[in-house]
């Protein structure tokens, strides 16, 4: 097929179908879908549903309330904080102190041990500082038992246990102007003052429920994909959940976790409901063991290198070699990258935006009618198939990559029920009703996610209080206000790592990297300086919050025409101040990364007052 017949001949012959006609079915589906109540349809697990936040993990131990200072107190024991902790212990700062909710370190990786829990994202770019601990995953894609070891691993090698306070929540953060020191209470009683604190309690780690009516009512066993109940199920990440032998299950939610989970629980349970309000996009995972003799052959520095040459793939680049060469490198070169280049060359000139736009929008029609047809070859039944089809552009979701979770659909024990777009009707005592049919179950399993589209201080759980005691929810009250996305004016020596206002990228991981990596340099230039706070300047931070604002065009078209989802603060895209892509940086991980490169490079610290 010419690119260039592509984009100035007819698409429809080209491709053999009507890019229209499939724009409008994309737009319908969108549109079946929309709620007016957006992100409220979600509940918040206080009160009768706080339960869904207790650990089922870890023994409760008790201990003694501490009192004292640190010099670093880094909030979250996630990939964010380990790397956060791990970069300053490497510059020798020594006095490091993580405080964590759960009752070990890995974060996201603490929480999700439901069966089939892997990273979807390879595990030699995914898991940080595999050099600096000289270890290599045991296969392409890890499992979440092994990602979660690899978290304490870094813990350990650190050392950072000995000063940690694990099973423990931050109820307050305040600043003492007179002492230049935060405060910080804890539910445990303690009080630890801290000349600097990072901030990385993630976006993954507050599960949310639907708001559906009765969902009080259901006289059975319940849980949240991310407080996993093995004592009732049995099994482990591995499957086998012999618990279930004997048991009807519903399973609310078909986004990533149900993707991991759900084949197992077909395997396992007498029957298994799986209730759909929009299919996911499912390609091939391949995943596959490790060749270590790969590995043993690559030179120092290799992670670093695998990593950026992912990012400028998956961030719409081209490379000369795919290093990783899987799913989600595939989606973009073929969306971005080479596609451009091959019409470039075949124009004899660089195409404009409008053309660019053109080919990676059909390219993108062309590559989704591939995972639907995928879904034809897999799923014997073609209602069952038809209802598993994704109709919405790659990216309005993030893509799932699965080999089992397709098949699972054959199964004689696994009914899908697709809600076309409008979700479950209500709860009742003894099971599930949708499409107006009643389902009578045992268990209900809520894999309906994270809280990523609330406030920041309601996914921490406690407000920020800066000087003059403003908190940092009035400070934020009309969207995030900070330089880099690291430092808000009024809150000194507080340093913010995750989805705010920095890149967001498909490898997590890699962003925290360069963050962490940033805040250390700064530190470093406090030590040397004397300085005991750090703070941004008003100007520095308005001038920033204009650059996002400017930036921040560049996707809201496309996401204003995909079907409800977090990406998209549930179909109001631009709607939503602190929603999960209200945070993102609009020109790109690259270029970000570039910025803070620069901005370290020059050696001004522009923007912030040292004193």
């Amino acid at each position: 097929m010419s690119l260039v017949d592509l984009l100035h001949g007819d698409p429809a012959e080209e491709l053999g179908f009507d890019p229209e006609e499939l724009k409008a079915r994309y737009l319908a589906e969108r549109d079946r879908r929309m709620r007016e109540d957006g992100n409220e349809q979600y509940t918040e697990i206080v009160e009768e549903f706080a339960r869904y936040d207790d650990d089922p993990y870890t023994e409760w131990i008790e201990r003694d309330p501490v009192n004292d200072e640190v010099q670093v107190a880094v909030i979250g024991g996630g990939f964010g904080g380990l790397l956060m902790a791990g970069r300053l212990k490497e510059a020798g700062f020594d006095d490091v102190r993580v405080i964590e909710k759960g009752g070990d370190f890995g974060g996201t990786w603490y929480w999700n041990r439901y069966p089939g829990a892997m990273c979807d994202v390879e595990s030699y770019c995914y898991l940080p500082m595999l050099e600096e601990l000289n270890y290599i995953p045991k296969h392409k894609y890890s499992f979440a038992p092994e990602i979660l070891e690899h978290s304490k691993a870094i813990a350990r090698h650190f050392g950072l246990y000995e000063n940690s306070l694990l099973q423990t929540s931050v109820a307050e953060m305040r600043w003492n102007d007179d002492a230049k020191r935060w405060i910080i209470s804890t539910d445990r009683g303690d009080t630890v003052r801290a000349q600097f604190v990072a901030m990385a309690n993630g976006p993954l780690s507050r599960p949310k429920l639907p708001g559906i009516p009765g969902i009080s009512d259901f006289k059975g066993h319940t849980f949240h994909t991310s407080r996993w109940d093995y004592d009732y199920t049995g099994g482990s990440n591995e499957g086998n959940l012999t618990g279930l032998a004997d048991k009807k299950v519903a399973v609310i939610g078909t986004g990533a976790t149900s993707v991991q989970c759900v084949p197992h629980l077909g395997k396992s349970a007498e029957h298994l409901y799986v209730f759909q309000r929009t299919p996911s996009s499912i390609d091939v995972r391949d995943n596959r063991e490790t060749d270590r003799a790969e590995f043993d052959k690559l030179e120092p520095g290799w992670q670093q290198r695998r990593m950026d040459n992912f990012n400028v793939l998956v961030s719409g680049g081209d490379q000369d070699e795919d290093l990783v060469a899987d799913g989600w490198t595939d989606i973009f070169r073929n969306l971005t990258g080479i596609a451009a280049k091959t019409a470039s060359r075949q124009l004899g000139r660089r195409l404009t935006g409008a053309e660019k736009g053109k080919l990676m929008e059909l390219s993108d029609y062309k590559k989704m009618n591939q995972v639907r047809h995928r879904v034809d070859e897999i799923i014997a039944d073609p209602a069952t198939a038809d209802a598993l089809k994704p109709w919405y552009r790659q990216f309005c979701k993030r893509p799932c990559f699965h080999d089992e979770y397709l098949p699972t659909f054959n199964r004689p024990n696994v009914t899908l029920v697709d809600t076309d777009g409008k979700g479950v009707d209500r709860v009742t005592e003894t099971g599930i009703v949708a499409n107006g049919e009643p389902y009578e179950v045992d268990c209900i399993i809520f894999a309906t996610g994270f809280e990523v589209g609330t406030s920041y201080t309601r996914r921490a759980g406690y407000d920020i209080i800066g000087r003059n005691s403003e908190t940092i929810s009035d400070r934020w009250v009309d969207g995030m206000r900070t330089m880099h996305g690291l430092y808000s004016h009024g809150f000194p020596n507080c340093f913010f790592l995750g989805f705010t206002q920095t890149a967001v990228t498909v490898n997590v991981p890699h962003a925290l990297n360069e963050q962490a990596k940033h805040v250390r340099y700064v530190l470093e230039q406090a030590r040397e300086q004397g300085a005991e706070t750090v703070e941004v300047t008003a100007e520095a931070e308005q001038d920033w919050i204009d650059e996002m604002k400017d930036k921040a065009k560049l996707g809201q078209r496309f996401y204003a025409e995909c079907t409800p989802g977090y990406y998209n603060n549930e179909g109001k895209p631009g709607e939503n101040p602190v929603g999960f892509f209200a945070g993102a940086y609009g020109a790109g991980p690259i270029r970000f990364f570039r910025l803070l490169d620069e901005w370290r490079e020059n050696g001004r610290l522009a923007g912030l007052v040292l004193d």
